[in-house]
């Protein structure tokens, strides 16, 4: 009897650890993951490099092969969130500057797009922002390598109804007839099959994150988004305006590697803060 209780007690704390476990679409020995900020004009996306970089420190995701896009916005209007420090700081130099050189930027994905291809690896892409930087680096796949069939290894995730409406129309529809692409429940969103993560109310993360690079990561991004937000005629972000965070452009990752299940951000924090 003894026995038995305790293989319950240790199966349910098994279950509770694992509870986010889900199925993942992206393959982590082999498939390149490409988070594409647009940093136009909202600064959710500072909150939303910190969150990857939360992500890709859990000893799980570490190895994760990813390539990180600043500046891959369409055709919105306003001012640019200059995001270059915090990218510097939570990717090194796995990041391109689409916003300051668009086709080298093009190009540096490409190679590694191209790459990833050739080694039987898929390509899965996160749109923190709008699809005309996809469709760029599609375009020159399907003229350079002809025998792929990118509606089956290249995969589009995106989750914003805005960001699909500011895409330019001829570009958004040439990435949806030529990749795998997917659109996901809204992450601003919380209860409707993906994680909500729009907080407005104040989210205790430090008390969650104690690896000090992160910490940082987590200051910068804050600090960029509270000096940005509204500021000259950007979007004002009423979650962050009011202390809390947003980093909602998280949800199409979270999909990708199944954790879809995640509920909000203080569940966020308590899954990658183990």
């Amino acid at each position: 009897m003894k026995t038995g209780i305790l293989f319950f007690v240790i199966a349910f704390f098994f279950s509770i650890n694992n509870v986010f476990a889900q199925h993942s679409r992206f393959n982590k020995e082999t498939d390149l993951l490409l988070v594409q900020y647009d940093c136009k004009t909202d600064v959710d996306d500072l909150h939303s490099v910190a969150a990857f970089r939360t992500i890709i420190n859990r000893a799980d995701y570490a190895d994760l092969k990813f390539h990180a896009v600043a500046g891959s916005y369409g055709i919105q209007e306003g001012l640019y969130v200059p995001p270059n420090d915090l990218f510097r700081l939570a990717f090194g130099d796995k990041w391109s500057d689409a916003h300051t050189d668009f086709k080298k930027a093009v190009q540096e994905v490409k190679q590694k797009v191209t790459q990833s291809l050739k080694n039987d690896g898929d390509v899965w892409i996160a749109e923190a922002g709008q699809s005309d930087f996809t469709a760029a680096v599609v375009k020159i796949i399907l003229s350079e390598l002809p025998e792929v069939r990118t509606t089956d290894r290249i995969h589009v995730v995106q989750h914003s109804d805005w960001n699909e409406n500011v895409t330019t129309p001829e570009l958004l529809a040439f990435v949806k007839t030529n990749t795998s692409y997917h659109k996901i429940p809204d992450g601003n969103v919380v209860g409707n099959g993906t994680p909500g993560f729009r907080s407005p109310e104040p989210v205790n993360w430090k008390s969650q994150i104690d690896d000090p690079e992160l910490v940082r990561v987590w200051e910068l991004a804050v600090e960029l988004g509270e000096k940005y937000n509204g500021e000259k005629g950007r979007y004002n972000n009423e979650a962050v305006a009011a202390g809390g965070l947003d980093f909602s452009d998280t949800a199409e990752v979270c999909w990708m590697l199944g954790l879809e299940k995640i509920r909000d951000a203080e569940a966020f924090f308590r899954y990658f803060g183990e």
